[in-house]
C-alpha cells in the first residue's frame, strides 16, 4: 500500500483524552468497553498469577503470541534476526510466551523458505533458543519459575510455501469453491489422502516430543488462520475418516492430542483457534474490501451459511471437545489474514496483498473481544487468551484492564505489537506511561516485507530493520503498490 493512503478513519493516536475516545465511540456507535484511568500497579489486573491444572504458574496476566517468522535458514534453523526477536519475547515482561514462533513440524508443510522446522536435525536449536530466553528473562526479571514458554507446531496446508515466496505448494484438504480459484488451483487439484494425514499427526507427535526435550513447557497445537489444522474444521464435504461429521474433523486434533499424551507424557498441550470464519474477501472497484459472490457458504467454521455472520455452536462444541482432552489453554483469534486481514488484524493500513479496510478497525476489535468473552463465559475453566489488540495503541492498556476485571478474558495477547516496543508488557506491569514512539501503529510491513520475501519485523520502528538494505526494498515495493 502506497505511503500516499490516506486513512479513512481517524488514527488512534489523535485520540488524546478518554473523552475524545468515547465520544468517538459514541457519536459511530461502537460500543468498545475501556476503563479511563489506569489502576496502580498494587491493584492492577496485569500482575494477577495464573494457576494452572499442572501446578504451573503464570506470573501475570500479559502473553506474548506467536508469530510467523520468515528469517530462519532454509533448512529450517534459527539466524540472528530470529534471535533477536525471540529475545524480544522473553524481556517483554509477559510471563506467557504462547508458541514464540510458528514452527513448521515438516519441510513440505512451511509456509515460507525460511521457517522454523523442528526435527533431530535443527533440536539443538531449540535447546539454545529456549535457554537463551530463560537466561535473559532472570537477568531482567529475577526468576523464570513463573514464566511459561510454549511451541507453536504448525502445518500450512493450503498456504504452504516450501521453496520460494512466491509459490504456493498446497496440501488441501478438499477442493474449496472460492479458494482454489483465488490462489490459482484447478478444482481437481489433488487433495491429502487419509494416508498422508495419518503421516502428518505422527509428525506433529515426533516434533512435541523433541519440543518437550527441549524444555518447553507445551505445544500449541495451532488450527487458526487458514493452515491445515484449521480448514480441518471447515471440511464438510471430504470423503474417508477425516471430513463430513463433527466427529471427522475433529479426527486430527484428537489423534494429535493422543499420540502427545503416550509418547510425551507430561507436556501441556494448548491451542490458538480461529474462533469464526467468513467469506473470503477481495479488493472492490475503490481498494474497499468486499466478501466474494457465493449464495451459500457452509465453509465458514464458527459462521452461518451465508458467510458474514458469527454462529460459535461449532465452536463451542469443539473448545468442549478439547477440554475434554485436557487442554486447558486455548487463544482466541479468527479468519485468515490470506482472505480476510481485516478480520484476523484490525488496521487501518493494509498488507500489500489485502485491501482498504471495510470497515473501522475499532469494529474489528470490538468482535475479537465480544467473541473471546463468549467463550469464557461459556468455558470458566479455560484459560482464554484475547488477541487482535494492536489496533488500540495508547488505549490498549484501557481496553486490557476492562477485559480483565470483567473476566472476559484471562489474558491478553501482544503480537506484532512487541516487535517494536518489546517492553510494553513490563512497562505496563510497572504503571509506567508508554512510550508513543515505540507504539505500533499497524502499518503492517511486518506482513508486507515477509509477503515479498524479505526478513520480518518491525520496519518503521525497529532500527535493526529500518536502517537495514531491507528497508529500501521495502519502500521500493511500497511505493509500486
Amino acid at each position: 500500500m502506497s505511503e500516499k493512503y490516506k486513512p479513512q478513519y481517524p488514527r488512534m493516536a489523535q485520540f488524546k483524552t478518554a473523552t475524545d475516545l468515547r465520544t468517538y465511540l459514541s457519536t459511530n456507535n461502537i460500543a468498545l468497553p475501556f476503563d479511563d484511568t489506569l489502576l496502580p500497579p498494587a491493584e492492577s489486573p496485569f500482575s494477577e498469577p495464573i494457576s494452572l491444572k499442572s501446578g504451573k504458574t503464570v506470573g501475570n496476566r500479559l502473553c506474548i503470541l506467536p508469530m510467523e517468522g520468515w528469517d530462519g535458514t532454509t533448512d529450517g534453523r534459527p539466524t540472528e534476526f530470529t534471535r533477536n526477536r525471540w529475545k524480544k519475547f522473553a524481556v517483554s515482561g509477559a510471563k506467557l510466551l504462547f508458541g514464540c514462533e510458528a514452527v513448521a513440524v515438516c519441510h513440505s508443510g512451511k509456509a515460507n523458505p525460511n521457517q522454523l522446522v523442528i526435527n533431530n536435525d535443527t533440536f539443538s536449536d531449540f535447546v539454545e533458543l529456549r535457554q537463551m530466553m530463560l537466561s535473559e528473562h532472570a537477568t531482567l526479571f529475577g526468576t523464570t519459575d513463573d514464566l511459561l514458554i510454549g511451541l507453536q507446531l504448525t502445518h500450512s496446508g493450503r498456504f504452504s510455501k516450501p521453496h520460494s515466496h512466491k509459490q504456493f505448494e498446497p496440501k488441501i484438504l478438499y477442493s474449496h469453491p472460492i479458494l482454489n480459484k483465488k490462489f490459482g488451483l484447478a478444482t481437481d487439484y489433488p487433495t491429502l489422502t487419509d494416508e498422508a494425514i495419518d503421516q502428518i499427526i505422527e509428525q506433529y507427535i515426533e516434533a512435541a516430543v523433541l519440543a518437550q526435550k527441549a524444555g518447553f513447557d507445551f505445544v500449541d497445537v495451532k488450527h487458526c488462520h487458514g493452515y491445515l489444522g484449521h480448514e480441518f474444521l471447515s471440511a464438510v464435504d471430504r470423503d474417508g475418516k477425516y471430513g463430513g461429521s463433527f466427529d471427522n474433523r475433529t479426527r486430527y486434533l484428537r489423534s494429535i492430542v493422543a499420540g502427545i499424551r503416550q509418547a510425551a507424557p507430561g507436556l501441556e498441550i494448548g491451542m490458538r483457534l480461529s474462533a469464526f470464519d467468513m467469506l473470503p474477501f477481495k479488493k472492490g472497484p475503490v481498494g474497499t474490501g468486499v466478501p466474494e459472490s457465493a449464495e451459500d457458504y457452509p465453509f465458514a467454521f464458527g459462521g452461518k451459511s451465508n458467510g458474514v455472520e458469527i454462529d460459535l455452536t461449532e465452536t463451542k462444541a469443539f473448545l468442549a471437545l478439547a477440554e475434554s482432552l485436557g487442554i486447558q489453554i486455548v487463544c482466541i483469534t479468527a479468519a485468515s489474514p490470506y482472505y480476510n486481514p481485516h478480520l484476523t488484524r484490525p488496521a487501518l493500513f493494509p498488507p500489500s496483498d489485502g485491501y482498504l479496510p471495510p470497515e473501522d478497525p475499532l469494529l474489528g476489535v470490538k468482535r475479537h473481544l465480544d467473541v473471546t468473552h463468549e467463550l469464557k463465559q461459556a468455558f470458566p475453566n479455560l484459560v482464554i487468551i484475547g488477541s487482535g489488540y494492536s489496533y488500540l495503541q495508547e488505549w490498549l492498556p484501557n481496553v486490557a484492564q476492562y477485559v480483565l476485571r470483567n473476566g472476559m478474558a484471562d489474558s491478553i495477547g501482544f503480537g506484532r505489537m512487541v516487535l517494536s516496543y518489546p517492553g510494553m508488557p513490563a512497562d505496563m506491569v510497572a504503571g509506567k506511561s508508554l512510550v508513543r514512539n515505540l507504539i505500533c501503529r499497524t502499518f503492517s510491513d511486518c506482513t508486507t516485507a515477509p509477503r515479498s520475501g524479505l526478513i520480518s519485523g518491525c520496519y518503521p520502528l525497529d532500527p535493526l530493520y529500518k536502517k537495514s538494505p531491507e528497508a529500501e526494498q521495502l519502500k521500493a515495493i511500497k511505493d509500486n503498490l
